[in-house]
């Protein structure tokens, strides 16, 4: 098992390693489906480019937020730094959302004036262009979401979400190509108005998650029975009387108080407590620290 720093090493290189392949993939994509959608006239493929590009600015993001989260703790920040991380999640949703708003708007706008424009038929290029970016972009979802699962990471996992919205815009697209290309302009911004709900939920509980985070929310009640029945079978330990968990960033902190037999010297009360201290630090990786008190007991 690693030591805390260890863990936090390698939380930083995981996500680091993650966004810079996000941040080439992205780059390519939108330079390819900016030249499909100009030289094949589609103007949903040069809006999907945009979108890619812009997942270039939520990539920057993560990365500085995780580099930032991963510096050591120093004097005017004795906890640590983990929550940089989660205003990096929360600056992501809010971009998230803001994107499924757009794409939204823009649909309504097509639908509204479906009257008034004159149909473009765009090329096959275009369409050839949104299935690429339809595989490429969901892999680089599951790629993300896998890394991020695997760290715990808010930010990260935004990320991922910003390659699933950028595959679904692409499916908007690739449905307006079709559509326009038989006949069916409204196919298109049909579509998107479905995509934009779809990224909107996305953004809400990346939004949520982060806020948990960052007040100091406590762990689920699964963990905190796991912690508690692994406290009860250290030596000396007589029982419990609170236990107390608050997440901090992708870390927890835990607070207990311990019963101990009251005969026991200082010394060996101290032991009891010392024990279960680092028995949990070892034992459970997201725990960056625990305070342990002890209650003496007849």
């Amino acid at each position: 098992m690693g030591t805390n720093n260890e863990m936090e090493q390698d939380f930083t290189r995981i996500a680091m390693q993650t966004s810079m392949v996000s941040l080439i993939g992205n780059s390519m994509l939108s330079f390819g489906k900016l030249a499909a959608g100009l030289l094949a006239h589609s103007g949903a493929m040069v809006s999907d480019a945009i979108h890619s590009a812009s997942d270039v600015c939520s990539t920057i993001i993560v990365m500085i937020g995780v580099r930032l989260s991963g510096k050591s703790s120093d004097k005017e920040h004795p906890y640590g730094h983990e929550r940089l991380e989660c205003v990096a999640a929360i600056l992501l949703a809010v971009i998230l959302s803001l994107t499924g708003l757009g794409i939204g708007a823009s649909a309504l706008s097509a639908l509204i004036q479906a009257d008034t424009r004159t149909p473009v038929i765009p090329g096959i290029l275009a369409g050839i262009a949104a299935i690429v970016s339809i595989v490429v972009k969901e892999g680089m979802f599951r790629y993300t979401r896998h890394f991020a699962r695997k760290i715990d990471s808010g930010a990260l996992m935004a990320d991922a979400w910003h390659h699933r919205s950028d595959a679904l815009s692409s499916v908007g697209a690739l449905v307006g190509i079709a559509g326009a290309r038989l006949g069916f302009p409204l196919a298109d911004p049909l579509a998107s108005l479905v995509i934009c709900i779809f990224i909107e939920k996305a953004a809400v509980e990346i939004f949520k998650d982060a806020i948990d985070k960052m007040v100091d929310k406590s762990c689920d009640e699964e963990t905190e029975q796991t912690l508690r029945e692994f406290i009860l079978q250290q030596d000396g330990v007589l029982g419990i009387d609170l236990l107390q968990t608050r997440l901090f960033g992708n870390k927890i902190y835990v607070d207990t108080e311990i019963c101990v037999d009251g005969q026991k010297t200082l010394q060996e009360a101290h032991t009891i407590a010392e024990t279960v201290h680092r028995s949990i630090e070892q034992t459970f990786p997201k725990v960056k620290h625990i305070m342990v008190h002890v209650n003496p007991v007849e």
